[in-house]
């Protein structure tokens, strides 16, 4: 069977070991539209900025720093958010999240730990709806020893406290970050039950990233029985919703079921993409996987065009194509380069 080498690429822990922070669920702007008689309850940016740059009531800061956080004017949310701090506790879990990130400030891992850790303790009642929120980020700097030393024992127990809220959006991250924690194979963590048990919770509540990983376990029978079907409607709802590591495992079952053209079309598109860290933040999913997606998408794309599957053959341009991939993640094609030798695929 044919095989390919390429340059050795350096996969770091840090990339494995990279999570997103969980931010403040996006403010509305139809209810401050409305109060100012809009039928449509739409302002433009520069309305509503000058709307509430007028007042002075600490709500309106707060949607003001809001206001600038989700455009990215970082520096001014920082100032915002700072002035409200001692008094507003989402002004406070924003500036935890700015410090940790190095949004508009410089980065302060230790600080924005603090700040989230204090926000867990807090018995103010402002502060009950973030503390899954919290708890997660807290998880999330032990896990990484970003801040704090590092200590998988102690980020599960605060992702296991954060995921005991169900469907608040800071619980539901805490659900997908435990079914990839419980995945790690070789890890004293790795549980398999335990993997496939908090995908489907998260997964039942919406979160697209163990929807994908649903899909890949009900696919190759890992942690549950093996289930094509089941695995078709995962991959295929969580692509469609922008999850590329899904999109990858989706051109990949296509191939496995001889669908070349559907196969081709997908790998294609994936294996184009480009910015790993913006695709992870807009559809808030790891950065590895990720990765590992376009990865796939590439070893597939290169695939059909070694065989002349769906495509014309090129096989030239089929093993640039698997280079490519081998520099997006070498783990997944040194694995599917063992499928492929032994026949598998």
């Amino acid at each position: 069977m044919e095989t390919f080498s390429t340059e050795n690429e350096e996969n770091t822990e840090s990339n494995s070991r990279k999570l997103q922070a969980e931010s403040l669920p996006k403010s509305s702007q139809v209810s401050v539209a409305s109060e100012q008689g809009d039928n449509d309850g739409v302002l433009s940016d520069e309305q509503l900025e000058s709307l509430l740059l007028e007042r002075t009531d600490h709500v309106s800061r707060f949607q003001l720093g809001q206001f600038y956080f989700e455009r990215k004017i970082y520096e001014k949310a920082f100032v915002e958010f700072e002035k409200l701090k001692d008094r507003d506790v989402q002004a406070l879990y924003q500036l935890g999240v700015m410090y940790y990130d190095g949004l508009g400030v410089q980065e302060n891992g230790e600080k924005g730990f603090k700040i989230m850790e204090s926000i867990c303790k807090s018995k103010r009642r402002q502060a009950e709806p973030l503390i899954p929120f919290a708890q997660y980020n807290v998880g999330r700097a032990y896990y990484e020893g970003k801040g704090v030393k590092q200590s998988d024992d102690v980020a599960e127990r605060y992702w296991l406290l954060a995921a005991k809220g169900g469907t608040i959006e800071g619980s539901i991250k805490a659900q997908s970050i435990l079914g990839m924690f419980y995945s790690r194979p070789g890890e004293p963590s790795y549980d398999i039950k335990k993997s496939y048990h908090w995908h489907q919770e998260a997964s039942g509540n919406g979160n697209i990233e163990s929807q994908g990983a649903l899909g890949v376990m009900f696919e190759y029978g890992i942690g549950s029985p093996r289930d094509v079907q089941a695995a078709f409607e995962c991959l295929k709802g969580a692509a469609e919703k922008g999850n590329v590591y899904a999109q990858g495992n989706l051109a990949m079952h296509y191939y496995r079921q001889k669908l070349y053209n559907q196969a081709f079309e997908i790998a294609e598109s994936v294996a184009k993409l480009e910015e790993v860290e913006t695709i992870a933040k807009v559809t808030d999913c790891l950065v590895l996987y990720v990765a590992k997606g376009i990865a796939l998408g590439c070893f597939v794309y290169a695939r059909c065009l070694y065989k002349g599957y769906g495509v014309e053959k090129n096989e030239e341009k089929a093993i640039n194509w698997f280079k490519r991939a081998y520099k997006f993640d070498p783990e997944t094609v040194a694995r599917f380069q063992d499928d492929m030798t032994y026949g598998y695929i």
